[in-house]
């Protein structure tokens, strides 16, 4: 060892005896540039209220990714892809990613079935006790979705069914809200769902000049951007919160729209939203 090691060793041992001689930690009496708690509590409540990893948390804090991973590791919280089985599973398969070149290449549209909620809450109100079986439910509404794969942009409508006709309304409302956001429409991706597969709704896309292209059969992850995004509006908005009755659910869905578009970080954007890809986009900064 070196005479300095040495020195100190010899110096316990004559002040302290052989219980100087005891491992110590080797950790500084003070850590000037140590996260302050309250940062560090912002990290944990928000890994643990809302499911983020560091790729999100760090942009919402203005950390360091590398930082908030580490944050996490000390406050002893599990991975994301050691919590979730459909993270885990999808980390284990090779996954080919791909991303058009400019807004209006491409973009993916869907539709996700929800339950309405009965006027007075649902079981997320009152417990699950109070559960509807299928006989007792209120219906569901059909949340129909057009996602740009370039930007991330989203535009989505909660309708009452899914039917051709509806689905091709919603398209012309969908294609001249990303006209009004400067962004020709090229082609469109869809499922194989009767509704996309109608003679309406092929006429709806000639009309507006949409090359139509279809997932192969039993392959969703084609489609899978908007599927990841029926995803999060489901965990951010409508199980976000104990809604009193569906006219309440659905009062908050432009305002969650508006954060996701202009406001919520992004991963794949690198940590930007969706309104930065798109410059002529009204409303960004407010």
């Amino acid at each position: 060892m070196s005479w300095p090691t040495a020195k100190r060793w010899a110096e316990r041992y004559r002040q302290e005896g052989p219980a100087g001689m005891d491992d110590r930690s080797s950790r500084p009496h003070r850590s000037p540039s140590q996260t302050p708690a309250e940062v560090v509590a912002a990290v944990r409540a928000l890994r643990v209220e809302r499911g983020w990893g560091p790729a999100r948390i760090g942009p919402k804090l203005g950390l360091p990714a590398s930082t908030v991973a580490k944050i996490l590791h000390r406050e002893g919280l599990p991975r994301l892809c050691d919590t979730d089985l459909a993270d885990r599973q999808r980390l284990r398969r090779a996954v080919h990613r791909y991303e058009h070149a400019a807004a209006g290449d491409l973009v993916h549209i869907d539709v996700k079935k929800l339950g309405r909620i009965p006027d007075g809450g649902g079981w997320r109100v009152h417990g699950r006790d109070a559960r509807p079986n299928l006989h007792r439910g209120s219906g569901y509404g059909y949340l129909h979705t057009v996602l740009d794969d370039h930007s991330r942009l989203a535009y989505t409508e909660i309708l009452t069914d899914e039917q051709g006709l509806t689905t091709a309304a919603f398209w012309a409302r969908a294609n001249a809200w990303f006209a009004s956001c400067g962004i020709r429409i090229q082609r469109c991706l869809s499922d194989n769902g009767a509704n996309y597969r109608s003679h309406v709704f092929a006429a709806a896309l000639a009309r507006t000049g949409t090359v139509h292209k279809r997932t192969r059969p039993y392959r969703p992850q084609t489609n899978g951007k908007v599927e990841r995004f029926h995803r999060t509006l489901a965990t951010e908005w409508a199980y976000a919160s104990a809604y009193a009755s569906e006219t309440e659910r659905r009062q908050a869905l432009p305002a969650w729209l508006h954060i996701y578009n202009h406001h919520r970080h992004h991963t794949a954007l690198g940590g930007l939203p969706p309104a930065s890809r798109v410059t002529n986009l009204s409303g960004q900064y407010t």
